[in-house]
């Protein structure tokens, strides 16, 4: 489902749909802005280059045909990455993701507590020679010597469009690393690469074939056609000792936004996704899910 519905309530949408509930972020420009705004395609996770030559008849990925088709696109929706995490060794009982239908104060004070991050969908920032893509999204600094106390990996070109899975690894490996399944691909996974830098953690991961077909399973279990122009990106929102963190991939660093609290981060979070959104204003392609503790 790749039409948003905005104008429907979560209720609604329970009393309708048996699984998860997944549309794009149309409404928050109506408001935001006060005006009615065109509904969109679903967010899917990519991040490609731009012009790049493809076969005829390819669908259009980042980097290389090889590490596209390695890592395709992730579809921004609940049950995609619920499936994904419990299949990789996120005990099924304990943790889920789940949508947040809007970034008012009612939307967000149903959304089940406790989060334990926050993942954004979002599309890349437009081009302008005197307001780079990098300068549009930043808010705070990088900060280079968080390596010790946060999880980060970087997103290299030939990861492809694994930004999802980055993000996802991003929300587990902070949240839940120590609560995993004994001797799953990612218990396995983050032991191996605990005393890794960034890099070092992204050439694992590249070459970690268990992953990669987890990966490409979720991508197939998507309900949106692929377009043929796709551009949108996965960060992931953390609180850690008190910090809000954004933690993407294209970045060199984990970017410190202040202070903040397990009971704040997803508000916390949220006032900087609003501050993204603003910066890229010709869009309605944005999503947030949580990834929530499932209360016993």
């Amino acid at each position: 489902m790749g039409i948003s519905q905005m104008g429907r309530t979560p209720e609604a949408w329970r009393r309708d749909h048996a699984g998860p509930v997944h549309h794009s972020w149309a409404g928050w420009r109506e408001i935001s802005n006060g005006h009615n705004s065109a509904t969109s395609r679903s967010p899917l996770s990519v991040k490609r280059k731009k012009n790049y030559p493809l076969p005829s008849g390819e669908v259009p990925m980042a980097a290389p045909p090889s590490s596209g088709d390695r890592w395709p696109p992730l579809e921004s929706i609940p049950d995609v990455f619920n499936q994904f995490m419990w299949s990789l060794g996120v005990p099924q009982g304990e943790a889920e993701f789940h949508d947040v239908y809007g970034i008012d104060a009612d939307a967000l004070a149903i959304v089940p507590q406790p989060v334990l991050a926050v993942v954004f969908c979002f599309p890349d920032p437009p081009e302008n020679p005197t307001n780079p893509p990098e300068e549009v999204l930043a808010t705070a600094t990088e900060n280079k010597e968080t390596s010790d106390d946060v999880y980060f990996i970087k997103q290299i070109e030939s990861l492809g469009n694994a930004c999802g899975t980055i993000a996802l690894l991003h929300a587990v490996g902070n949240a839940y690393s120590e609560s995993l399944l004994k001797n799953s691909c990612l218990d396995l996974f983050f032991k191996s690469t605990a005393s890794m830098d960034p890099y070092e953690r992204a050439r694992v991961l590249e070459k970690d074939d268990d992953i990669a077909r987890a990966h490409s399973l979720a991508a197939s279990a998507g309900d949106t056609e692929l377009p043929d122009d796709v551009e949108e990106h996965y960060i992931c929102f953390m609180a850690l000792n008190g910090t809000l963190y954004e933690l993407d991939g294209m970045k060199g660093a984990p970017i410190m936004h202040g202070s903040t609290s397990p009971e704040s981060l997803l508000q916390d979070a949220v006032d900087i996704i609003k501050a993204i959104m603003h910066k890229i204003p010709n869009s309605v392609n944005f999503n947030i899910m949580v990834l929530s503790k499932k209360s016993k």
